[in-house]
């Protein structure tokens, strides 16, 4: 649920350390979708209201900015396809592509609510799956190395 690293790190972590793998799987997509709904409907109201205060204005600032950067690339490269870019932006997971940053953008596109918590969440279970498979790919990998 952590902003930047979500699910791109609880994944490798639970795989890495031999937890569980479908209590682990669930429990992380379920609390990076958890926040999805409440950073669209008030994320972008409390950093701009945050923006202009002495010791928290500057990160507020570059979140603010994050938003606006990353609903910039979403509108360049969608053109009408929109939701399915959003769609992709979440669910490739590169750094500072996440869900958090996702619906920020949403957000502060004024795209629809509903529209964007979904894409949003497809976004979020596609990451997921793709960091499962890497990371039992590359823990396998290992484990086979140090354990022939």
């Amino acid at each position: 649920m952590v902003p930047l690293i979500e699910l791109r790190g609880a994944i490798p972590y639970a795989v890495g350390f031999g937890l569980p793998i479908v209590p682990s799987y669930i429990v992380s997509v379920a609390g990076n979708i958890l926040p999805v709904p409440f950073i669209f409907l008030f994320g972008r109201k409390f950093l701009e209201w945050g923006k202009d205060k002495k010791i928290i204005g500057g990160f507020f600032r570059w979140c603010l900015e994050k938003g606006r950067k990353g609903g910039a690339k979403l509108e360049a490269k969608a053109g009408r396809g929109l939701y399915v870019a959003l769609l992709l932006f979440v669910g490739i997971p590169l750094p500072g592509t996440g869900a958090w940053t996702g619906t920020l953008a949403a957000s502060i596109l004024d795209m629809d609510f509903r529209k964007s918590i979904v894409f949003v969440m497809l976004g979020v279970v596609l990451a997921s799956v793709i960091m499962l498979a890497a990371s039992l790919g590359v823990f396998g990998a290992v484990s086979l190395m140090t354990h022939p």
